[in-house]
Formats: structure tokens, sequence, C-alpha cells
């Protein structure tokens, strides 16, 4: 496993992450799988008070307390379920996230969360109020350093502007190459983070039927998956290029994989050891289809 630096923090963390959203919510299985992860050398693990309504927490919390000295917990807050369970509504004010964060911290077993991240964000919110809330967490010692999640260019402008946040985590892979124009280059600039999710694209760029993506048809779906294929093999196959392509970024951090299976993980951690992508196979790949842009939150 290789290890990096997550922007001006001092957290050394795997190039795969464990992207915890994925697991079931059967503790034992959860914790043979994370158990694993660390055994191949993963160290960040990302979840959030939303997946499964706090009991993705728990389940993580419980299966890594006994390690917890050597890891680094991410979660996130933001999002409000409803009392009724019918779904949930956008909160990013400070006095929700200062009565989550303990919700978070009991659920977790943990004293204080490594990355405390904005679980999304619009132009529109109280951003000030929402940093105010990070910061006082800091002081008080109950998170170590904060970020956002979140894809929206003008959002991202905004933190780097006004906060001291570490990272942003982001959707990227070959059928999502929106954040290339303006944000990876900017959060590059800054020494600031790229947690990258969905470098598989749901598995399209894998194994699955092809379907629109985005604003792909599916044909542009298929032929961004034949080129993956076209250039993986016996040494790489077509999950560890797809990684690769998201990783050779010179401002990726590490790529935080959704895991489900001990086939996935071992898949997925297989990739750092890979061989890279040469330039002429990322020219093939970035060729099997224009590049999107952000159309909205520019």
């Amino acid at each position: 496993m290789e290890y990096v630096q997550l922007g001006r923090s001092d957290l050394r963390i795997s190039r795969i992450g464990f992207g915890c959203m994925s697991l079931g919510d059967d503790d034992a299985a959860n914790e043979k799988i994370l158990h694993r992860a660390l055994d191949l050398g993963i160290n960040f693990f990302d979840t959030a008070d939303l997946y499964a309504k706090g009991m993705n927490e728990v389940s993580v919390g419980k299966a890594l307390k006994a390690h917890r000295s050597k890891i680094y917990i991410a979660t996130k807050v933001g999002n409000q379920w409803r009392a009724d369970g019918s779904g949930w509504d956008w909160n990013p004010r400070k006095d929700y996230m200062l009565a989550q964060v303990e919700k978070s911290l009991q659920r977790l077993q943990t004293d204080y969360i490594d990355l405390y991240q904005l679980h999304g964000g619009t132009i529109d919110d109280p951003i000030g109020e929402t940093i105010e809330a990070f910061e006082l967490l800091k002081q008080q010692g109950k998170i170590r350093y904060y970020g956002i999640s979140s894809i929206r260019p003008n959002v991202i402008r905004e933190y780097i502007k006004r906060s001291n946040i570490v990272s942003v985590m982001m959707q990227y892979s070959l059928l999502d190459r929106r954040p290339e124009e303006s944000a990876l280059p900017l959060l590059l600039e800054h020494n600031i983070g790229v947690l990258a999710r969905g470098a598989v694209a749901q598995g399209l760029l894998v194994n699955k039927t092809a379907k629109p993506y985005l604003n792909y048809s599916q044909q542009e779906v298929e032929q961004a998956a034949a080129a993956v294929q076209s250039i993986s093999n016996a040494r790489r196959n077509a999950a560890q290029t797809a990684i690769g392509f998201v990783l050779q970024h010179p401002a990726l951090t590490a790529a935080v994989t959704g895991i489900r299976t001990m086939e996935q993980l071992e898949e997925a951690v297989a990739a750092i050891d890979s061989p890279s992508l040469t330039e002429a196979e990322m020219k093939k790949l970035q060729a099997s289809l224009i590049a999107n842009k952000y159309e909205q939150h520019r």
C-alpha cells in the first residue's frame, strides 16, 4: 500500500480508502471485511451519519475500536433525517452540526473524528456559520480536520477562500471528468487533498450492462468501457485500470472505493501494485469520449 499526506493535514492516508457506505447490516460480516482491509494496509475509512440512519457508523466503530490509534476515521454531517423517516433535509447550520457530532462520536465509539466533512453544500448555505462550527469543533478537540464532500465548483471556491479545509471529496472517473476543468487544478494549487469516489462509475466501466450515465448515452458508456477493457490485461484488470486512471491525476490523494465484498476489496487494493497507465494508454482512455463539464454551479 502507498500512503500520502492529505492536503495540509498531518494525516498520511492509504491511496485506497475504504468507502463504508456499501457495507451491509451484518456487524460480524462487516468486521471481517474491515479487518481484512487493515491487513491489506488500508488506514482510511469513510462513513457518514446518513448511511443506514447512523447504523453504518455504529458497525464501523465497533469493528475498528481496538485499532483506533492506527487508523483514520472520516464521517460526514449535514443531512437531517425527518422525524417520520421518510427522507432527509439539508441542514448545514452550526447548532445542528454541534449536536450531530456528539452522536457520531458516540456511534463510532471514539473521542475524536480525524476528518469531519460537510455532506454536500450549496452556494446559498450559511457558509460562515458552517465554518464556525468546524473551527469550534477543532478547538474542542472533537475533530482533527475538516473538509467538504461536494462536486460544485462555486461551493469549492468559496470554502477555499474562507476556510481551512484540508480535503474535498468528489465524484471522478473516466465517465465523470467534470472536476478536471477547474476544481482539480484549483485544489492542487492550494494543496487541498482530493478524495475521489465513483472511480468505476457504478460498475459501468467494469462489468455492468451499459446504460445512460450523466450526459452520456448508452453507446458512449459502451465506448468508454470498451476502451478500459482494451488496455486491461492479466496484470491490471478493468477495475484496476479505472482506479488507475483516477489516481494518476496529480491532484488526487486517494480513491475512496465503495466496498461490499472481499473480492472488491482485494481488487481495489491490488490497483496500487498494478502497472501504471502509460501516456499512450491515458490518451486512449481520454479519447474514448468527449470530457464532460459542469453546466451548473459554476
